[in-house]
């Protein structure tokens, strides 16, 4: 990979369901080869994709890193409800505001979203980047994310015991900010303490079984055309080797690489990571300005 300069970063507002705000970062370079929409996971915040999206940038892919609803510095739900119909318009809206069709990289409920927007509504994207999601997620794993995010209710007395939590969580993830850097992801209230920068009420989204829908990923997955690349940890204890291969065969389009990561692809192995989504922008839509003309 060839890194051009660095390239100075913007926050832009986009408008969702309802009118919500959300909140984006946008790294513009000169003369962009195409644009790439990156979408977190439950519980984190666009921040979680910034050194990807600084990398990509520099190889001159326009990124923009959003944060879902309820989650970083984008509103709440003003009724306290989150749904995956809201997070799919939320990422139509997203798209629609920009100039070309993106290449949305999705992590975990990011990959749900972009999933089953693309299926859903074809056309929307010009191809996928699905981060460890599958239609069938193992539900030890699953139960394990619920507990973290359920964990610490009344908030963490310091940032020390904030990267213990985390520590805790994920031993593979290396605090490369430092405790400063976990302030993108906290919030410090009135009462001193530090609480996780989403909304409480969201951990209703992954109780309710009509947001983590197998069969409607599956109904998506088979109607898919833009060209995809799964990635799937090979450390992963959220999406299996067979649950892969399944989503894999379910999309026409669709190729498989695997990583030296768990389910937190990014930050557990950023560079290989970010070489292989590279490799895909330049061989599988690098080409696609016959289709989408700018």
């Amino acid at each position: 990979m060839t890194e051009t300069s660095c390239v100075p970063r913007e926050q832009v507002i986009f408008e969702g369901v309802h009118g919500i705000g959300l909140a984006a970062d946008r790294w513009e370079p000169d003369d962009p080869q195409g644009t790439v929409l990156l979408l977190h996971g439950g519980g984190q915040t666009r921040h979680s994709w910034a050194r990807t999206a600084r990398r990509l940038a520099a190889l001159g892919w326009r990124a923009i890193t959003l944060d879902a609803r309820g989650h970083g510095d984008s509103e709440w739900s003003p009724t306290g409800v989150y749904t995956l119909d809201d997070m799919v318009g939320d990422l139509l809206r997203a798209v629609g505001a920009l100039d070309e069709p993106p290449v949305v990289i999705g992590a975990s409920m990011g990959g749900r979203t972009a999933l089953v927007t693309e299926g859903e509504h074809p056309g929307s994207v010009a191809g996928l980047v699905l981060v460890d999601i599958a239609p069938r997620l193992d539900p030890a794993g699953q139960a394990r994310v619920r507990a973290f995010m359920h964990g610490a209710p009344n908030g963490f007395s310091s940032l020390e015991e904030v990267s213990e939590s985390v520590r805790s969580y994920n031993p593979r993830r290396r605090l490369t900010s430092g405790l400063e850097g976990l302030k993108k992801n906290v919030r410090l209230r009135e009462d001193g303490r530090w609480y996780w920068h989403w909304d409480p009420e969201f951990l209703s989204f992954t109780a309710d079984p009509a947001n983590t829908s197998t069969e409607r990923m599956i109904r998506a997955a088979r109607r898919i055309t833009a060209p995809a690349l799964l990635v799937r940890g090979r450390h992963s204890d959220m999406v299996t080797a067979e649950a892969a291969a399944e989503l894999v065969g379910l999309i026409p389009t669709a190729r498989l690489v695997e990583v030296p990561a768990g389910h937190m692809i990014a930050g557990d192995d950023n560079d290989v990571f970010t070489r292989e989504v590279h490799e895909f922008l330049n061989l599988a839509v690098g080409q696609r300005s016959d289709r989408f003309p700018r």
